[in-house]
C-alpha cells in the first residue's frame, strides 16, 4: 500500500525517497523520554540515528521536552510525556510520537494527525502481564498480605491470632469487570482458576469471549451489587471519566473490593475515599491514581485496607522491553517511510507531499 502525506502547517521535511520503497533511511535525531529496558535503544542505534535519552529518574518537564521535540525527527515516549498543540507546532521536523503504552491519553491522536504527526501505541503485549497484577491486587487485598506485611516488619506479631487479619475468600467469590477487552479477558481466566463466578459490563456483549472465559453480561448497576470484587479495565475516555462515582460505590456490594489497572481518572478518589471511611467499601486496591503519583498527604494513604502500587501493571522485564521493541520498530518505519506497525492515527495527507510505500 502507498500513502501519500502532505507537508503539514508546522512544515514537516520529507526525507527523499525515490519511489517510497527503500527500507533505508537517513541519519534522524531520536529523543527518548525515559531509559527504557532491553535492547530498543541499541536497535535504533544500530539503523544510524542519533538516539537522546533523557538521563533523569523522573520524566522531562515541559520545557525539558520542548526543546529535545524542536530538535528531534522522532520520539519514544511514555505515558507521562503530555505533548499538545503547542508542543508539536515547535517541533517542525517530528514525523512521529511512539507511545511506550497502550493507551495514549497523553497524546491527542487527531491533533497529532493534524500535525502531520504519526501517533503509534504497543498493543497485544501486556495483557497477560497486566492480568497477572490485577489478580495479585485482588488476592492481596482479600488476603490482607500488605497490612500483615507491614504490622510483622513493625513488630505487631506477638502469637499466632484466631482473628488477626481476617479477610475474604476469594474460591467462589463473584468477580465483576468493568471492560472485557484483552487484559479483563485474562483476569477472568484467572478467575476461573479459583471457582469463582465471572461477570462483566462493558459498552457491547461479547459472546465469542463468553464462550473462551465464561463470563456473563449485566449492566453496570447489577454487576456492582452481584460482585464482591470489581477490577476496572476500561480505557480513559470522557465517558469513563469518573465512572465509578459515589452512586456506584453506594451500589456495590458492602464490603466488596475495587481493583484499578485502568487509568487513575476513571475512579472518583473523593467518592472512594468517603466509601471507605463509611465502612460501606471493604478495601482498595490501586495501580494507578490521579494525579500520579499520588501526594503523600492524600487520604487514601490513611487506610489499612488500600493498597497502592505506582503504576507497575505491565512492569515485567519480558514486557516493558517488548514495549520498547515496539516502540522502535514504529520510529523506524515511519523513518523509513513506510508504514507504522501500529498506528494509532494517520496523519493529514493530499496527493501532495512524501510517499510511504509499504
Amino acid at each position: 500500500m502507498v500513502v501519500t502525506l502532505a507537508k503539514q502547517q508546522y512544515g514537516r521535511p520529507a526525507f527523499a525517497r525515490p519511489g517510497g520503497t527503500s527500507d533505508l533511511a537517513p541519519m534522524a535525531r531520536i529523543f527518548v523520554t525515559r531509559t527504557p529496558p532491553g535492547t530498543a535503544i541499541a536497535t535504533l542505534r544500530a539503523h544510524g540515528h542519533q538516539v537522546s535519552v533523557w538521563p533523569g529518574e523522573l520524566p522531562p518537564s515541559r520545557e525539558a521536552l520542548a526543546a529535545a521535540l524542536a530538535e528531534a525527527d522522532a520520539a519514544l515516549t511514555m505515558v507521562t510525556d503530555r505533548i499538545d498543540e503547542e508542543l508539536l507546532a515547535g517541533a517542525p521536523s517530528l514525523r512521529i510520537i511512539a507511545n511506550m503504552a497502550v493507551g495514549y491519553d497523553n497524546v491527542d491522536p487527531a491533533t497529532a494527525a493534524r500535525a502531520g504527526v504519526w501517533l503509534t501505541n504497543t498493543p497485544g503485549v501486556l495483557a497477560e502481564t497486566t492480568a497477572d497484577m490485577a489478580f495479585a491486587l485482588l488476592m492481596a487485598a482479600a488476603r490482607n498480605v500488605v497490612a500483615s506485611d507491614r504490622d510483622s516488619r513493625a513488630g505487631g506479631w506477638k502469637t499466632w491470632s484466631p482473628t488477626a487479619f481476617l479477610g475474604q475468600d476469594v474460591h467462589g467469590a463473584t468477580l465483576g469487570i468493568v471492560g472485557l477487552g484483552e487484559i479483563g479477558q485474562a483476569v477472568a481466566l484467572r478467575a476461573t482458576g479459583f471457582k469463582m463466578r465471572v461477570v462483566y459490563t462493558g459498552r457491547t456483549r461479547k459472546p465469542d469471549a463468553e464462550r473462551v472465559t465464561g463470563a456473563e453480561w449485566l449492566p453496570l448497576d447489577a454487576l456492582l451489587r452481584a460482585s464482591d470484587f470489581v477490577s476496572v479495565h476500561t480505557p480513559l475516555t470522557p465517558e469513563t471519566h469518573h465512572l465509578m462515582d459515589a452512586s456506584r460505590f453506594a451500589t456495590m456490594k458492602r464490603g466488596a473490593i475495587v481493583i484499578n489497572t485502568a487509568r487513575g481518572q476513571v475512579v472518583d478518589q473523593d467518592a472512594l475515599v468517603a466509601a471507605l471511611s463509611s465502612g460501606h467499601l471493604g478495601g482498595a486496591a490501586l495501580d494507578v491514581t490521579d494525579p500520579e503519583p499520588l501526594p503523600l498527604t492524600h487520604p487514601l494513604y490513611g487506610f489499612p485496607n488500600v493498597i497502592i502500587t505506582p503504576h507497575i501493571a505491565s512492569a515485567s522485564m519480558a514486557t516493558r522491553s517488548k514495549m520498547a521493541e515496539m516502540a522502535a520498530a514504529n520510529i523506524l518505519a515511519v523513518l523509513a517511510s513506510r508504514e507504522p506497525p501500529n498506528p494509532v492515527n494517520r496523519p493529514a495527507h493530499s496527493g501532495e507531499g512524501r510517499t510511504i510505500g509499504t
